[in-house]
């Protein structure tokens, strides 16, 4: 197909497949002139990849390029769905200001925090995980603010979590070919990612409204 008839099937305007050509998101047509090129399914898929990350994912150009750089080397399915889990931005909490003593006392408290609930969790990562630092980062801001979690709040959280992560990869179950496997996770991992959160604030919304009305019903006086 044309690069006009390629537009048409992802709704990507032609001016932004042609942006992303020029950045290596996208591999280049066969070409079949000077000025011109065919493009096949996998420009489509690839296309509707890049729309997903840089709409839904919210990812930068440079960041949707180390996702789909890691996508492309990926060489087994264990290799794809880690290299897409370490490729993609990891959540980092707002650092406030704190003196080099104060810092580094809740560095060495948060991470050790960190590591008792990895080890009573019985998780497999490594302190050098981007997850890893990214929880301590979190987790020493909390800190901070005095709003830390209290004891066996965190490990209830890190149930749910993992029962969503569970989900999550059952999503992925059936798909053999590396490739394949990691854009499918790119799609669990980045864009499924808001679609939690969304549900999860939706629940919120919803314990406020059912609390709310039931304060106002044990408020009114019987008749």
């Amino acid at each position: 197909m044309k690069i006009s008839e390629l537009s048409r099937r992802t709704g990507v305007p032609v001016a932004s497949i042609k942006y992303f050509l020029r950045q290596g998101l996208l591999p280049a047509g066969r070409a079949t002139a000077a000025t011109l090129a065919e493009y096949g399914d996998e420009h489509v898929q690839r296309l509707r990849l890049i729309k997903a990350l840089t709409t839904l994912g919210g990812l930068s150009i440079a960041a949707t390029r180390d996702v789909l750089g890691a996508v492309d080397q990926a060489d087994s399915s264990e290799g794809a769905l880690g290299a897409i889990s370490y490729a993609l931005p990891v959540p980092v909490a707002a650092q406030g200001a704190a003196g080099p003593e104060e810092e580094a006392e809740a560095d060495e408290s948060a991470a050790a925090e960190v590591a008792e609930l990895l080890a009573t969790l019985e998780w497999q990562a490594p302190d050098t995980s981007p997850h890893v630092l990214g929880l301590t980062a979190a987790l020493k801001e909390l800190r901070r603010l005095d709003a830390r979690y209290g004891p066996g709040e965190l490990a209830a959280y890190a149930a749910l979590a993992e029962s969503v992560a569970r989900l999550d990869l059952e999503r992925a179950v059936g798909v053999e070919d590396p490739v394949a496997l990691a854009e499918r996770a790119v799609i669990v991992f980045a864009i499924c990612a808001p679609v939690f959160e969304l549900l999860r604030r939706l629940a919120q919304e919803n314990q406020v409204r059912r609390r709310v009305a039931g304060a106002d019903a044990d408020s009114t006086p019987p008749r």
